[in-house]
Formats: C-alpha cells, structure tokens, sequence
C-alpha cells in the first residue's frame, strides 16, 4: 500500500502556480540596475536558457518582446508586456503562448545605503503557471535552481558593464506588496 501511495503522490497533478519573492542590497546604483533588466533586446546574451528575445514594439514605457526559452529539444517562447519606469521598476506580463497561463515578474529598484550611491535595493517578484502538467512538475525540481540563476545573470551582467560592485550582494527579508 505504501508503494501505491507513493507512485499515486508522484503522478498527481502538481500545483501548476510557483511564486518566488526575493529582496537584496546590491552595489550598483538603481539607474544602471534599471538599465540591465530593462534592456529586453539583450536577454538571450546572458539570461539562462533564453535563446532568443526580439522586441516587437516599444513606447516610452512600454514595450512588446518574444522570448524564446529553453534548451532542445524542449523550446517554448511567449510574449512579454513590459512596462518600464525608470529608474525604479521593470514589470513584465505575459498571458499568451503555449507554456504558461500566466508569468508575472516585477523588478523594483530603490537607493541602497545613504552613504553608498552605488548601491540599491532590488525586489524581485515572480509568479508563473505552467499550462503543461509536465513542465509543472519538472518546475518541483528545478525552479529554485532556475529562479536564482536568472537573478545572478542579472547581477552578473551589471559586473560585466559596470565593473566591480561597490558591495557584495547582501540578501535581505523580502517585503511582499
């Protein structure tokens, strides 16, 4: 019986939804953190498994990209809303595409320490479900992983335009708005 219940637990169907909030003290200022996440164009040159990102329109404040994702032979891309304010956010929605019901990702960026203005604070939001029972319960496994090598290519990126932070990065007790 307990072999049962175990191989019923493996095969349910998983949560499709995750959610991951994370908030840090970073030594780069909110204006060249801004311009990393914001630059949408660039993605498939340093953010994991995005293979491509080609934007379709763009305003002032927002823009229209295609994100393709993965790794073969498993690709999917999407359609991102990114709405721009700078220097202090960068939010992006999509709610088309064969891989998710909904993907939200919020960057909100704020002065780090007075005495250091090479330094901000990032929230960092997101919130997907998966439409593919599959992709769900692979997210189990791996989404941690993949959540915090997403948030360190971006970390990454501002030490390769930047330089050297002013500070490590300093993890933080995450504020959920």
């Amino acid at each position: 019986m307990r072999i049962i219940n175990r191989c019923l637990h493996f095969f349910k169907i998983p949560d499709k939804k995750r959610e991951y909030f994370a908030r840090k003290l970073v030594g780069f200022s909110t204006s060249q953190m801004y311009k990393v996440v914001a630059d949408v164009k660039n993605y498939k040159k340093f953010v994991p498994f995005c293979t491509k990102s080609v934007i379709l329109s763009q305003e002032p404040s927002v823009l229209r990209a295609n994100l393709e994702v993965g790794f073969p032979p498993v690709i999917e891309n999407y359609t991102s809303v990114v709405s721009l304010r700078e220097p202090e956010l960068v939010s992006a929605v999509c709610r088309d595409g064969r891989l998710f019901h909904v993907l939200e990702t919020t960057w909100k960026f704020s002065p780090g320490l007075q005495s250091n203005p090479q330094s901000c604070i990032i929230d960092f939001y997101i919130n997907f479900e998966f439409k593919s029972a599959l992709y769900s319960k692979l997210a189990i496994f791996f989404f941690d992983q993949l959540v915090h090598q997403m948030e360190d290519a971006f970390i990454k990126e501002a030490q390769r335009r930047y330089g050297k932070e002013s500070l490590p990065v300093h993890p933080l007790e995450p504020v959920k708005s």
